[in-house]
């Protein structure tokens, strides 16, 4: 299959009082055969980023390279057509005229490919997707899952070297998308080709890459697997988009090697293993995940006496929030069965091997 190598990528469009960047200096290196996502909020960069990969934009600066050969740069961009890639939209882009079988063969049509070689591979598209004897049903007899199928056939039946997906799953209700997760990591598995998907979606990312570029101002954040982007964030913008967080000012009291003393609240502090960047007395920024405090009803060696002061049950988890004496309230993520009271009192761990520290008022980098 494919890989591709992005390089100093920029583009910006105008606007009635300036230029606003929608993409800079991105460094991306996509690995053949792997499922990359390009993770962020909205205006983050993320399209902006899968359109110029496709052909549709041209660059300021950069360059966009697959295995080696130019795709992209300011002065010269091989068109769409001759990229070898396959496109999924967000609205599927899939004709209402037309029937399933009609859809997927589009593309072999436009090649001239002979009918019989054509069906077969429609045949084999459809069924890779599991769409097997749907070939004479309309757009308008399928649901949102099947629609979203027909849209990834199409684009499969060519045989890409890589398929770009552009919140493909967007359109659908929650257990659709997640049983569409599973499919599309499973189908990308089967066929060996590169994957470049763009989400908002956080749970989608983590679910289905082997690398997330964390986006935003048009720049990747942080780019590595997803235990890296959720455990070890680059900055306080990764942690805080890469799921619920705690973030709570603190101060480093000792330093000890590598690591040392945060103290978060009076009655609560954590040692953490990496405080290279920072001297004692400075002020800081902790994350702390909801699934890293341990709470108990009853005292535990080391821990730290709270008040429930809210929990909402959420099936498979339950979520409290904890206060301490000076007025600090953390949110913690439990085992459901395990049952507190709001009123109760209880006493909190802190699982500090998974805190991350920031330098106070240290947020992204910024855009150009």
């Amino acid at each position: 299959m494919a890989g591709i190598s992005i390089r100093g990528l920029s583009k910006s469009f105008s606007s009635r009082d300036s230029d606003v960047a929608a993409v800079a200096d991105v460094d991306i290196e996509v690995k053949d055969n792997s499922f990359v996502t390009l993770l962020g909020p909205s205006g983050c960069g993320k399209t902006t980023t899968l359109r110029l990969i496709a052909g549709y934009i041209t660059p300021d600066r950069g360059t966009i390279e697959i295995d080696g050969r130019p795709l992209s740069s300011p002065g010269s961009v091989v068109p769409p057509e001759r990229r070898g890639m396959g496109m999924v939209f967000q609205n599927y882009a899939i004709w209402p005229h037309k029937n399933v079988f009609e859809n997927v063969v589009f593309g072999l049509k436009i090649r001239k490919l002979p009918s019989a070689s054509a069906r077969r591979k429609v045949e084999e598209a459809l069924a890779l997707v599991n769409l097997s004897g749907l070939e004479t049903r309309y757009p308008s007899e399928l649901s949102g899952g099947q629609q979203q199928r027909v849209a990834l056939a199409r684009s499969l039946v060519v045989e890409p070297d890589i398929l770009l997906l552009d919140e493909p799953l967007s359109n659908l209700d929650a257990k659709l998308r997640e049983r569409m997760r599973l499919e599309l990591k499973e189908l990308q598995l089967r066929t060996g080709i590169t994957f470049v998907y763009v989400t908002h979606d956080q749970a989608e990312a983590l679910a289905l890459s082997d690398q997330i570029a964390v986006m935003n101002l048009g720049r990747v954040q942080q780019y590595g697997t997803p235990f890296e982007v959720y455990a070890h964030p680059a900055n306080r913008m990764v942690a805080d988009f890469m799921g619920l967080v705690n973030l709570v000012p603190g101060k480093v009291r000792e330093r000890s090697g590598a690591g040392g003393v945060v103290e978060i609240a009076p009655e609560l502090t954590v040692k953490v293993d990496a405080l290279d960047a920072f001297a004692p007395g400075e002020t800081v920024e902790v994350a702390i995940r909801p699934e890293s405090i341990r709470l108990a009803a009853s005292p535990v060696p080391g821990g730290t006496w709270a008040t429930i002061s809210n929990h909402v049950f959420l099936g498979n988890i339950s979520e409290y929030f904890a206060t301490l004496a000076s007025g600090l309230t953390l949110r913690v993520q439990t085992h459901p069965l395990q049952q507190l009271k709001v009123g109760e009192a209880c006493t909190i761990e802190v699982d500090a091997t998974h805190c991350s520290v920031f330098r106070a008022g240290a947020g992204e980098a910024k855009a150009a």
